[in-house]
């Protein structure tokens, strides 16, 4: 089974394109990380983690549910880590984390995406973003072949500036730069309530008709890039720069 989590469709992409490839069942994560549901979860074939990269590791809040929940059957995992360039160490974590959970670490694949991450670079244009895909396509077929053939996914070459990102770094980013208090609304909110009902931490709220963050934000993007009326942005830095959603379907 392929499990996945996704702010802005990078992963989905990949999980979807996966699930077809292989021909196995995908299950978007969203509603049971945001309902803390730690439900047990049941497949007789290998598993497969699909997300997204946040500083050199998987997200905390797709960590925490995968400490906390029983992947029966298989005990066989794999993971593949959407990312704008370098997972960098995060092979580590994700073997420490199979051997906590007793499950065989089948390895870790990156596949590079579009970059979303407006709190601090800069979106793709659409076409930008068609051609990473239309390469990215290339790494996800070839991490098919490898899951049918029933091989690992191959570990990349490890620098110490890998390590350094995916355990220092890593470490500080949260209490450093994860945080909501800069984003804001302009006056071309509608109230539609769409950045509260993306937000997998239920972090964002309507009062008065218009969104309140909370300080439980993951930096999933999901809120400023889904927002129809791109009314949502994140200090100054987001202005003017065009909102990502994957713009590929899985097909």
């Amino acid at each position: 089974m392929i499990l996945y989590f996704s702010g802005t469709g990078n992963s989905e992409y990949v999980a979807q394109k996966l699930g077809m490839a292989v021909d196995d069942e995908v299950l978007n994560l969203f509603e049971a990380i945001k309902n803390s549901d730690f439900s047990e979860v049941y497949s007789q074939r290998p598993w497969v983690v699909v997300a997204p990269t946040y500083a050199w590791r998987i997200p905390r809040i797709l960590q925490g549910w995968l400490e906390r929940t029983r992947l029966a059957g298989s005990e066989e995992l794999y993971f593949a880590m959407t990312c704008g360039g370098s997972i960098g160490n995060a092979g580590r974590y994700l073997a420490e984390l199979c051997a906590q959970k007793g499950m065989r670490y089948r390895g870790c694949m990156g596949i590079v995406m579009p970059e979303n991450y407006l709190a601090l670079f800069t979106t793709p244009t659409k076409e930008e973003a068609l051609r990473t895909i239309e390469k990215a396509d290339r790494e996800i077929e070839g991490a098919a072949r490898l899951l049918e053939d029933g091989e690992d996914f191959p570990e990349p070459d490890v620098s110490f500036g890998d390590r350094v990102n995916s355990g220092l770094v890593n470490t500080l980013f949260y209490p450093l730069f994860v945080r909501a208090k800069k984003f804001c609304v302009t006056d071309a909110c509608i109230s539609c309530g769409r950045c509260a009902a993306v937000c997998p931490l239920g972090n964002v709220r309507l009062t008065d008709g218009k969104p309140v963050w909370g300080d439980r934000c993951t930096h999933c993007m999901a809120c400023i890039c889904r927002c129809p009326q791109e009314a949502v942005e994140y200090g100054g830095h987001s202005r003017g720069l065009p909102r990502y959603t994957c713009p590929q379907k899985a097909r």
